[in-house]
């Protein structure tokens, strides 16, 4: 079995010139896969510097251990939800492999990095851009997989436009997929998807209904398209065509109104409902209609099927105007986070607020790096006061300085995390680890540090490491937000584990870690 995070052998320095440590190609490709954007700058790497390392350790892990690879990938699609970063790395090991004629797992590497139904376009875009025109065969039938299991007529009608690179007729055009054989339909959606794409004037098939009602609603002139929401059964007659909220816009060639707003919300998922509080705002929507939305964010389940990344609760939050909002967005916060796990005896968590953690984790995102800090740090802290099998959490932020912060019980994690936000400078813009580490720890039980982990040297001895001040008996857990290939916790050594991600599923590491199964990967 392997570790999380393993020694490569010596030692470097992070960014800022503090003791770091080098890992092995699989943990350092993970800790990358986990906190990345591609294409996107962060504060310590540009885009192109940062998507070259991650290339090169796709590449070495891929012809070293493919079986592990094709493991990762499923698992970084499918649990950890990376949807970028899950396709570079199924193109990239796949043309590493074929360089050296390797053959297996390539189809089914494609395959798991396709889990919705813009993906296969995805995987063609990003191939034909890096490798040129020719699909080699297991590119074509990896994508050939994903087609037949992914495409259908809600996706065709949601995803399949003038915008996209690669639209269904073309991916069906290049891999000649073979429809799946419990879909008697999906012979004709392909015919039709082709015709669509090739401007054919050709009726919409009998066999599929969806949209064959939603062609009938586009041909309804626009002055009797907004009667239709006015309707009684308006919610289940754009429902049963497919209309998202986004083609209903252009469909009613007119403002998305309180009436246009409540016909579709129905039929919409969590993370378009979570995006459009301020929009339902405006407009006016109606509160019976606001509190069903909210009984779908507490609803454990649908939050869990949504596979949404916690901070979107937190974003959420900010975004909504109005106050109807807030409890459902506490809950089902709560319900992302619930894999927590409860910890005994005394907790120290330390979270980063320096300088680099203040960059956005996306250029398309409004989040920063030390909310991602906080609503880790806040989780721990609520679950320790909260949790009567629990320890006691001490959280503390930390720079140049460090401040105590309290999460009270009974309180709102959401507004716990802004407040913590809002104490960024406090001490300082600095990243010091060691420090701050000393200055904090008391005998506590773990230590849990939420950083880039880009520390800055010790201020009284420069070869002093992260967990200088704890004693190797303790554990020590960086949860790492960067990514960086610069470790500032020593793999291998006995009770230090470095991990790192968005989504939930970090807890699920973590909570494995300290129950002291610290000998698998999460997949």
């Amino acid at each position: 079995m392997t570790k999380f995070n393993k020694s490569a052998g010596g030692t470097t320095t992070t960014f800022e010139g503090g003791k770091a440590y080098k890992r092995d190609a699989k943990s350092d490709l993970f800790l990358l896969a986990v906190t990345n954007m591609v294409g996107e700058d962060t504060f310590y790497e540009a885009a192109d510097v940062r998507d070259e390392r991650y290339r090169g350790l796709i590449h070495t892990v891929a012809l070293e251990d493919p079986e592990w690879m094709l493991r990762f990938v499923t698992w970084l699609r499918s649990e950890a939800n990376m949807r970028s970063a899950s396709v570079v790395a199924a193109c990239e090991a796949v043309w590493a492999r074929l360089q050296v004629g390797l053959s297996g797992q390539n189809r089914q590497l494609i395959a798991a990095a396709c889990q919705r139904a813009d993906e296969p376009g995805e995987v063609l875009g990003y191939w034909t851009g890096r490798f040129g025109r020719a699909l080699p065969k297991p590119v074509k039938r990896g994508v050939g997989d994903a087609v037949a299991r992914l495409y259908s007529e809600y996706s065709l009608a949601k995803y399949d436009s003038d915008a996209k690179g690669f639209r269904f007729g073309d991916v069906i055009d290049l891999v000649h997929p073979t429809a799946a054989a419990d879909k008697p339909w999906q012979g004709d959606l392909f015919r039709h998807a082709l015709d669509r794409r090739h401007n054919r004037d050709n009726p919409v098939p009998a066999a599929l209904r969806t949209l064959t009602r939603r062609a009938e609603l586009l041909a309804l002139p626009v002055a009797e398209r907004r009667a239709v929401l006015l309707d009684a059964d308006g919610a289940q007659r754009l429902n049963a065509a497919g209309m998202t909220w986004e083609a209903l816009a252009g469909w009613l060639q007119g403002p998305m109104d309180a009436a246009a707003w409540e016909a579709v919300i129905p039929s919409m998922g969590l993370m378009a409902l979570a995006r459009n509080l301020r929009n339902f705002d405006e407009a006016g929507v109606a509160d019976e209609v606001a509190w069903r939305i909210c009984a779908r964010f507490l609803d454990a389940e649908q939050v869990a099927k949504s596979r949404m990344l916690p901070y979107r609760w937190l974003s959420a939050y900010r975004a909504a105007p109005s106050l109807r909002w807030g409890h459902a967005l506490e809950g089902a916060l709560g319900h992302a986070v619930a894999g927590i796990p409860a910890l005994p005896g005394r907790t120290l968590v330390l979270v980063d607020t320096s300088g680099s953690m203040g960059t956005l984790v996306s250029g398309r995102s409004k989040v920063r790096h030390v909310d991602i800090g906080a609503l880790i740090g806040v989780a721990l802290a609520f679950r320790g006061a909260q949790d009567a099998a629990a320890g006691s959490v001490d959280l503390v932020g930390f720079a140049d300085g460090v401040f105590q912060h309290e999460a009270p019980k009974g309180g709102s994690m959401l507004r716990s995390m802004e407040a913590f936000t809002k104490r960024v400078g406090e001490v300082g813009h600095g990243t010091r680890i060691v420090d701050s580490v000393k200055a904090a720890y008391r005998g506590h039980d773990r230590v849990v540090i939420v950083s880039d982990m880009q520390t800055f040297p010790y201020y009284y001895d420069r070869g002093k490491g992260a967990d200088a001040f704890v004693k190797d008996s303790v554990p020590v857990f960086g949860i790492n937000t960067g990514g960086y290939g610069r470790s500032a916790l020593p793999p291998q050594k006995a009770n230090r584990f470095e991990i790192g991600g968005f989504s939930d599923k970090v807890f699920t590491m973590f909570g494995l870690l300290a129950s002291g199964q610290d000998a698998v990967w999460p997949f």
